[in-house]
């Protein structure tokens, strides 16, 4: 069987097309397999897997847990609001007291980017990145990837517009690097003080027109602004925002094609999509988040085989 060119998921940026194709392939299994009356496989059941998440998530902590327990591996939870890092314990520390108990895996997400990267270097455990910082988000990028290809046949070819706060947006950059990979046009839009400088250098254009980005693509992934992150103000107003960059059904049924509509959660229902939009045959939101789990099984599956060796 092929297997993985990498040790760790820390970025798309490590992944080559062959290493995307392989986890696509082996997410197409483990798809079949969620959808049986018995959901579970014992692939990995002599395998212990660590959640470290010092940033608050829902759906992707859920989704990388549901995906472990899938495989039959055993999970521990760690959130770091109740941990004793808020002690003033060193990363490395944490995560070293975590692998004595003899874990294989760590899944981590952390504001700051580069932490996987930095830990796999001083860690005797496959990472898995699960977001750091405003930097990468490898397994969402795969996840809609994955989607499009299975709405649109291949992602090669396709015309991709991602729309929203692409400065503060991990899953901007994600995608960017696996939508080029695959061989996939990819523009941006959104307001000019949202558009990282030199964007241009990762292969892709700017449009800062919504409806002519609309009229162009064959998918727009929607973002959230990312209020969270922004320490100053990027734009007068959130509804002036939505009039120029917000999705309603009326826009949708002015282009003279159908697109499809992603979204990578959390939505913010009449900010960057309407309700009508978001629930809408064209919106594949909710095929995002049952493949993220059959993705991350494929990821998890494949980097604990290069364990097991």
């Amino acid at each position: 069987m092929s297997e993985l060119s990498v040790n760790h998921l820390l970025g798309i940026k490590y992944l080559t097309k062959e290493d995307i194709n392989l986890i696509f392939e082996t997410a197409d299994h483990f798809k079949e397999v969620i959808n049986r009356p018995i959901k579970k496989v014992p692939s990995l059941r002599d395998i212990t897997i660590a959640n470290l998440f010092f940033e608050n998530s829902t759906r992707t902590r859920l989704s990388f847990e549901l995906a472990e327990k899938r495989l039959s591996a055993d999970v521990i939870n760690f959130s770091a609001a109740s941990s004793s890092v808020k002690k003033g314990e060193t990363l490395i520390d944490t995560v070293n007291n975590i692998l004595s108990m003899k874990v294989d895996m760590v899944v981590m997400r952390h504001p700051n980017p580069g932490a996987g990267v930095f830990l796999s270097k001083h860690v005797n455990a496959s990472i898995v990145n699960a977001g750091d910082g405003a930097h990468e988000h490898p397994t969402q990028a795969l996840l809609d990837s994955y989607s499009i290809r299975e709405k649109l046949g291949e992602v090669g070819g396709k015309k991709v517009v991602i729309v929203g706060d692409i400065l503060h947006s991990r899953v901007a950059l994600s995608n960017i690097f696996a939508l080029k990979l695959q061989g996939a046009e990819v523009k941006v839009c959104g307001p000019k003080t949202l558009i990282p400088k030199y964007i241009d250098k990762l292969g892709v254009t700017v449009e800062t027109n919504l409806t002519k980005a609309l009229e162009w693509c064959d998918v727009a992934n929607m973002l959230r602004v990312q209020n969270e992150r922004m320490e100053i103000s990027y734009f007068p107003s959130t509804r002036e925002y939505t009039q120029q960059f917000g999705v309603n059904k009326r826009l949708l049924d002015s282009l003279d094609k159908e697109i499809v509509i992603m979204h990578p959660g959390p939505i913010n229902r009449g900010v960057e999509i309407t309700s009508d939009v978001a629930d809408s045959k064209q919106a594949i939101i909710l095929d995002q988040v049952q493949n993220g789990v059959a993705v991350r099984m494929a990821v998890i599956y494949l980097l604990a085989s290069k364990i097991k060796q």
